[in-house]
């Protein structure tokens, strides 16, 4: 009897398949990476969440997470040294948004994932 959730293969390797993947070059996986790990922290999330809908300061920014802002600020200078998010200076104040369309779009596109997946289950 053959088990069909068990994973086999021919033991073919299929070298005109091999030689057609463009392989991605290490730097840039490394980069890529980093863009995902920085969408792996809740704390993280729950910031740029709030940073794609307006500009907030790290006052705002603790008010809203319920954080102090020693710890919101250590998840800012994260994100900022990633290009994640960028800042204006006003007086004393450290004026905050998004500064990567791009890592917001995939943090829409997992909201949307979560949101329908969640859909689905009920």
């Amino acid at each position: 009897m053959i088990d069909v959730n068990q994973e086999t293969c021919c033991n073919v390797v299929h070298q005109e398949a091999i030689e057609s993947v463009e392989q991605l070059e290490l730097s840039v996986v490394e980069q890529l990476s980093e863009s995902f790990k920085a969408l792996a922290d809740p704390t993280r999330i729950r910031i740029l969440y709030n940073l794609s809908r307006r500009e907030l300061c790290v006052c705002d920014l603790a008010e809203i997470l319920g954080m102090t802002q020693s710890a919101v600020s250590h998840q800012l200078r994260y994100l900022k040294a990633l290009r994640i998010v960028k800042f204006r200076r006003e007086g004393n104040t450290m004026y905050y948004t998004c500064d990567d369309a791009h890592i917001i779009g995939l943090l829409q596109m997992a909201l949307d994932h979560v949101t329908h997946a969640q859909g689905r289950d009920e």
